[in-house]
Parts: structure tokens; sequence; C-alpha cells
């Protein structure tokens, strides 16, 4: 059976530099019914659980370290065994949230999972956070970028740890280069594709944000 993409969507809260959000993020699962992934374990673990069912799953990877995309995964990691995937760059967001549990291992740029017979390739796109990635999924059309790119823009680089130059190179490079075809799949939102958005890059580039 071909692997699918499956969607949530769990509110919650953002916290960061002293303030705190209302947010509603996206958490997808690609897999069959054996095996799955998680990307994003935001919220409540136990909904998420609750979606994966009696499959196996195989790794919780993190888009980036800000708390409202990490803090179910622990929890998450508890009730299912599976590893919790972070790039190193973001460890000193991740203890932010969870000081007293690392993540289990480490992505890297380049790196491949495979789940279900598929693979994602892991891009590292720093620039809303250090150790930002994407997850790119040529046999299935899709990238899942977090909160590097959506629908209308780059993700915000307002706050700590963030660097609007460096968002910019990433999604000239790293994003805006795959098939024109390729649906993005974001961290909050709507889904958009490459083709729609690569258009309007010098337009954020004038705006600056």
């Amino acid at each position: 059976m071909a692997a699918r993409i499956e969607h949530l969507v769990i509110s919650g809260q953002f916290t960061l530099d002293g303030g705190t959000w209302d947010v509603n993020n996206n958490v997808w699962l690609v897999g069959d019914d054996h095996e799955v992934i998680v990307i994003d374990a935001a919220h409540d673990a136990d909904a998420i659980a609750e979606a994966v069912g009696d499959r196996r799953l195989t790794a919780i990877v993190c888009t980036h370290a800000h708390n409202d995309h990490i803090d179910a995964a622990p929890a998450l990691a508890e009730l299912t065994g599976a590893p919790v995937l972070l790039h190193p760059d973001d460890h000193p967001l991740w203890k932010q949230t969870h000081p007293d549990r690392a993540p289990d291992a480490d992505l890297a740029d380049g790196q491949v999972l495979a789940v279900a017979g598929a693979e994602l390739t892991v891009l590292h796109t720093p620039g809303h956070a250090p150790g930002a990635v994407c997850l790119h999924a040529p046999a299935l059309g899709t990238v899942f970028t977090g909160d590097t790119l959506f629908a209308g823009g780059p993700g915000a680089t307002g706050r700590s740890f963030s660097h609007f130059p460096t968002i910019i190179d990433s999604i000239r490079d790293r994003l805006l280069t795959l098939p024109p075809g390729a649906v993005v799949h974001t961290g909050h939102g709507d889904s958009t594709s490459v083709a729609a958005e690569a258009p309007h890059l010098d337009a954020w580039i004038d705006r600056g944000h």
C-alpha cells in the first residue's frame, strides 16, 4: 500500500520572548496502514496517538523547536516508543520547553527518512529558527515546510533566534528550486504550492517580512 498523508489541526499556545499567543498547528502524518511518521507533535499527544492508532510510529520529526511544534513530543514518544528527531542547531530552543529531556537523535541536511516506501529528504532551512528543516517527499509531490514557508510568504523572523535574510536564502535556494507542482504543507494555515509562491519572492524581500 502506498504511503499517504494525513492531517490534524490542534490548538494550543505559542510562547517566546515573554509573549503568548493562541495558535492552530498543523500536524502531518505520513505512512500507510502499518507504519507512520509524525511531523511536528503539537499540543496534544493523546490526539496524535489516536490518529496513529495501532500503527508503528517510526519517528517524531520536529521541523523546528518552537514550543508549539514540540510541546507534545516527549509525551508522544513515551506513549509510542518513537524517537524524537531535531536539527542540533535548535537545541537551545528545545531546552526552553523541555530542559530535562533531550531529543533522541539529530536531523542532518540531506538525510533521508523512509516510511511506508516513501522517502523524505531533510532540507536544512534556517531563518525562522536556526535548526529549521523542511521535508521533501518527491514521490508524494509534497514538501513539508514547518514555519519556513507559508501561503503568502516566509515564516516570522521578528523574534529571538530568527533572521529575515537567512530565511529568504533558505526559501530561494532550497524550496523554490523544487518542482513547481510540489504541494507545500505548512506548519499553520492552508497548504499552497511552489508555483503559487515563487513569483512573490521579490515582493517579500521588498516588504521585509
